[in-house]
């Protein structure tokens, strides 16, 4: 094209990383190149300021909103050809637009940080295929996993969205495997999220006994030159099957096939920090977007899916009983009010222990609070150590000797003298994995209890050491929190205990009644999962409440069934949406006052009908010394919602206080702290 027969120049417009502008910058491409050789998808050398940054080519043209001689030239090209694909970009577009988050840090999330670096895209090492090519066959499917293999191959090549809703022990992995198969068959790739690093090595495990195909693995344990390489062999095709959380979603799969979520309903898939999207239902719109079926399963379904089967977008395949000749475990509740604990443990419980060791059997005990026990507090003058940047105490660590918070990480040698009146009549209150782990020890000398949480599995390789003792029977009481409460198959545990049902029965997150109810279900899976029927014992002093009752006589379904109704009738999600501004700073008066700032502008831009609650202070009102407030959008209809946030979130950025304090947009919150 050209004016005056002088050709124009190609204005290239990017994406910059770690700038939070909502908007494409523009710059010259070299004189004589070539448009071929300016391909969106590809990087680039930019001058910004002072410094150079990589950049990523979303755009060419031969029009700027601003002189061309104000325009500055890139610096160099990095790659002949594009490293993202159309369905990337579309997706990633999409993405930034849906979260309201800054074109560039989008484009970030989907590159490996070799990439974003301008590091070179030389695979470095393929992953090896297993040498046993006496691969583990397939199982003999019962009738409800083979409708759900057969329903869900039926519409390979064609978008649909499957909630695999499968009791825990009935056999999804198997349908996962015999689905992958069916795709690798067709040249095809396929993407598998789980939504915790620890559930990876065993259905990596699993999968190399089973495919003669690479297998690439992508999540934030593995060097930085791993996830390089696992992105390359899957954005080159060499590879056809990737396993990974939620940070692999962005991977690019040229050839994609087929997308399975393991665990749908866990909230570890919604990023908590910065570039804050849900990988299940960004899964959904790239599962969409590339025409390929979408599997969702677990034990417990988000009430988010189960709603979109209600309004028939997902189909629903339920897997209703477990695999093999595998019973359900039996759920007792044990109610210990009035009853005197050892550390935690009631009487009966310790005898149901001692039991089913007799038996050479294992138990797994569930307590979500590590360390030795959450206070410390002096019975002389009513002294309590808290943390002075949050608005927590100090959790102690004994074996470390120290005095923790768990919010910044902020960590003092343990005090045996109260340092408010020199009392040495400290006290440890509650009770944590650690504490736990000591009293179990004293009371079954003779047999190994193995603690899996957050400080015991720190060091490389600790837990993959844990999971094989475990497998091997040289652990005899395993003990732990999160980490142990989905997803693994441990055989010959028989026993499993809830040790503080309570402490998810009261809370002011409406999210709360859905994961405790979760969180039973996933723990008890643990129990029986082969030919021995397992036991579970939840131990608390509201064994009349009703989620309890509800769950136990009715099961997971019909407890979902009415939670559903119970959100219906308060009008809260999935019957509306919800975004979550948060703010905070060192000054206490800044946040408010911005917040409050962002309330006048979202009021003047005149939508109808959004509901604005706060400003009000986080349940954790103070934390890592930043005083910290939110604000709450809120409509029954999503459009509506995303209309005032498209006008919003831009001039937010404008606002002379969002210069003094950090902010962030949480659209779908997961977590209102």
């Amino acid at each position: 094209m050209t004016t005056n027969d002088i050709p124009l120049p190609f204005i290239l417009k990017v994406a910059i990383p770690a700038v939070p502008f909502f908007k494409l910058f523009e710059y010259l491409a070299p004189e004589d190149c070539p448009s071929e050789n300016l391909q969106a998808g590809i990087r680039l050398e930019v001058p910004f300021g002072k410094r150079s940054k990589i950049a990523f080519l979303i755009a060419i043209s031969t029009e700027s909103e601003y002189p061309i001689e104000k325009l500055k030239p890139i610096t160099r090209i990095i790659d002949d050809a594009p490293l993202l694909g159309c369905c990337d970009l579309k997706l990633l577009h999409w993405v930034a637009n849906y979260y309201h988050h800054p074109i560039g840090e989008v484009m970030s999330t989907a590159f490996p940080v070799a990439l974003r670096q301008g590091k070179d895209t030389i695979i470095k090492k393929l992953p090896k295929i297993s040498d046993n090519k006496t691969k583990t066959s397939p199982l003999i499917c019962n009738d409800a996993q083979q409708q759900a293999i057969d329903a869900i191959s039926a519409t390979l090549g064609e978008f649909n969205v499957f909630v695999l809703d499968g009791v825990t022990g009935s056999g999804k992995t198997e349908v996962y495997m015999q689905l992958i198969q069916t795709v690798l068959n067709r040249g095809q790739q396929i993407l598998v999220l789980v939504p915790e690093i620890t559930l990876t090595p065993q259905l990596q495990q699993r999968f190399e006994q089973r495919f003669s195909t690479h297998i690439a693995i992508s999540h934030s344990k593995i060097t930085d030159l791993q996830r390089k390489n696992a992105w390359l062999l899957m954005q080159s095709g060499v590879c056809s099957l990737l396993l990974g959380t939620r940070s692999a979603l962005f991977t690019p799969l040229p050839n994609i096939g087929l997308i399975i979520l393991d665990e749908e309903h866990d909230s570890s898939f919604k990023q908590q920090e910065g570039f804050r999207f849900s990988a299940r239902d960004v899964a959904v719109m790239r599962g969409k977007l590339a025409s390929v079926p979408v599997v969702l399963g677990s034990a417990t379904p988000s009430l988010e899916s189960l709603y979109n089967v209600k309004l028939q977008r997902y189909q629903h395949l339920q897997l209703p009983e477990r695999a093999g000749n595998a019973l359900p475990p039996l759920v007792q509740i044990l109610d210990i009010r009035q009853q005197k604990l050892q550390e935690g443990l009631s009487a009966k419980l310790v005898e149901e222990i001692a039991v089913t060791l007799a038996k050479n059997e294992q138990v797994l005990l569930f307590l979500n609070r590590r360390g030795f026990a959450p206070t410390l507090i002096c019975d002389g003058c009513g002294w309590v150590a808290r943390c002075v940047h949050c608005d927590a105490n100090l959790v102690i660590h004994r074996h470390k000797n120290l005095l923790r918070c768990h919010h910044c990480g902020t960590e003092h040698q343990l005090v045996s003298i109260c340092p408010a009146c020199q009392s040495n009549d400290l006290t440890s209150l509650g009770l944590g994995t650690e504490r736990l782990e000591s009293v179990l020890t004293h009371l079954f000398p003779d047999k190994v209890v193995l603690r899996l949480d957050r400080d015991s599995t720190q060091k490389k390789g600790a837990l993959d050491d844990f999971l094989a003792q475990i497998h091997a029977g040289d652990a005899h009481i395993i003990l732990g929190t999160q980490l142990l409460a989905k997803g693994h198959h441990f055989p010959s545990v028989t026993l499993v205990a809830i040790l503080d049902v309570d402490s998810g029965l009261f809370s002011t997150d409406f999210h709360s009644g859905e994961k405790l109810a979760q969180l039973i279900v996933q723990v008890s899976g643990r129990a029986g999962r082969e030919q021995k029927q397992g036991k579970v014992l939840l131990q608390t002093r509201q064994p009349d409440h009703s989620l309890l009752v509800e769950l136990l006589r009715d099961g997971y379904t019909k407890f979902a069934v009415l939670a559903l109704a119970e959100r219906e009738m308060a009008g809260l999600p999935p019957f509306s949406y919800q975004a979550l501004l948060r703010a905070h700073a060192e000054n206490e008066d800044m946040p408010i006052m911005f917040l409050q700032t962002v309330v006048e502008l979202a009021q003047s831009l005149n939508v109808q009908n959004v509901q604005i609650l706060g400003a009000i202070p986080a349940p954790m009102a103070r934390r890592a010394g930043q005083y910290r407030f939110q604000l709450l959008f809120q409509h029954t209809n999503r459009t509506a919602l995303h209309t005032l946030l498209k006008q919003l979130v831009p001039q937010i950025s404008t606002l002379k206080l969002a210069a003094k304090v950090r902010w962030s947009i949480d659209v779908d919150p997961v977590d209102l702290y």
